[in-house]
């Protein structure tokens, strides 16, 4: 399970209101009922981490070292299209056959299909999706592994009916609030090229800074509550400007490449792009997702427990320290941006910086 070992991708919940001790035994009241008679209508619920099929949801199997560690399952039967195309096509020439004919009207087609579908759907497996997550719940942060849009919809209905909390996604606009009382939402339009291209995106804001302090700066920052990590930004690319669409620059060199040089000066901010944040020999590497704070891959320092247990709470001691450090340095862009003064000559620094980085021709040559 994605918690226990490898990388990791999630999203991070704020969790509003203190989620009891007993809180697994609701979970047990909602976990995956059998699939046993399933059909091609969606069957969720919750199971613990071990497998999709862990119906043994208990305070020990629930709480390991003290976190939240569950996962909502959902279970299906599909017919692959291609098969069920197949299967079609098979009746639909011995029914033209049987009845001379040299086509098959709509309502027949429907009958087939319908039938096939029956005689079908019960040899076919289930197909299982999982969503893991884990609750810290001494920092009343939830990180779960809903990605896309439909994932994060059915997450956050299916907990919240069955705890009653209401879960709050962490994002650009509520992380400034919340770590830094800045109304992101409410700053005026930045630019870094053109005025004409001027736009409020805080999440690409940010990330065009963590890349500008890598570069310019040196990359190490002092978190606000103390320690120092250094910040790099890496490829590949993926740029963005509502008026002027996405540019991914993914092959060659793209942090030296004509087109990034290209999209930094036409006014486009990052979207996606390759973070490394070190603390000493420690590195925390992953793509970061910067409209949604959505992180993919993330790669942790190395563990040193030999006990699964053990390796669980170093990883999720190792998750929060990146959690602490990335918003910690978000906190630190936050109070710049809020402050006009500050953020009028933050602007003309990198812009100077954009200005004058170089770029890789296609002929090999430096501009």
């Amino acid at each position: 399970m994605s918690f226990e070992s490898g990388s990791i991708s999630f999203r991070m919940f704020y969790v509003p209101v203190e989620i009891p001790e007993t809180i697994h035994e609701q979970f047990a009241n909602d976990v995956l009922g059998s699939v046993d008679f399933l059909t091609d209508d969606e069957l969720i619920g919750w199971v613990g981490a071990k497998h999709l099929f862990d119906r043994e949801i208990n305070e020990g199997s629930a709480w390991p070292g003290g976190f939240l560690r569950l996962t909502l399952c959902q279970a299906q039967r599909k017919i692959p299209t291609s098969l069920l195309r197949a299967e079609c096509r098979m009746e639909e020439a011995v029914w033209m056959q049987a009845e001379a004919r040299d086509y098959v009207n709509r309502q027949t087609n429907s009958e087939i299909k319908q039938q096939v579908v029956e005689r079908l759907l019960p040899e076919m497996p289930p197909t299982l999706k999982g969503i893991d997550f884990c609750y810290d719940r001494a920092a009343g942060i939830l990180y779960a592994t809903a990605l896309g849009e439909k994932q994060l919809d059915a997450f956050m209905v299916n907990f919240t009916k069955t705890t009653g909390a209401k879960l709050i996604p962490v994002n650009p606009v509520s992380a400034a609030w919340s770590d830094a009382q800045c109304r992101a939402d409410q700053w005026p339009l930045w630019s870094l090229a053109a005025d004409q291209w001027a736009d409020c995106a805080p999440g690409r804001e940010f990330l065009m800074w963590l890349w500008f302090m890598s570069e310019a700066k040196g990359g190490h920052a002092e978190l606000p509550g103390g320690g120092s990590f250094a910040a790099l930004v890496e490829g590949p690319l993926l740029f963005d400007q509502e008026e002027q669409g996405e540019t991914a620059i993914r092959k060659g060199e793209p942090m030296l490449s004509a087109e990034t040089r290209a999209a930094l000066l036409s006014g486009k901010k990052l979207r996606r792009a390759k973070l490394t944040l070190a603390r000493g020999e420690e590195l925390w590497t992953v793509t970061l997702d910067a409209d949604e704070f959505i992180f993919r891959g993330l790669k942790l320092p190395k563990t040193e427990a030999i006990d699964a247990e053990g390796r669980f709470l170093e990883r999720m001691e190792q998750i929060d320290t990146f959690r602490q450090a990335f918003f910690g340095l978000y906190t630190t862009f936050c109070k710049l941006r809020d402050d006009s003064a500050a953020c009028k000559a933050l602007g003309s620094e990198m812009k100077a910086w954009m200005a004058a980085r170089p770029s890789r021709k296609l002929d090999g040559e430096t501009a």
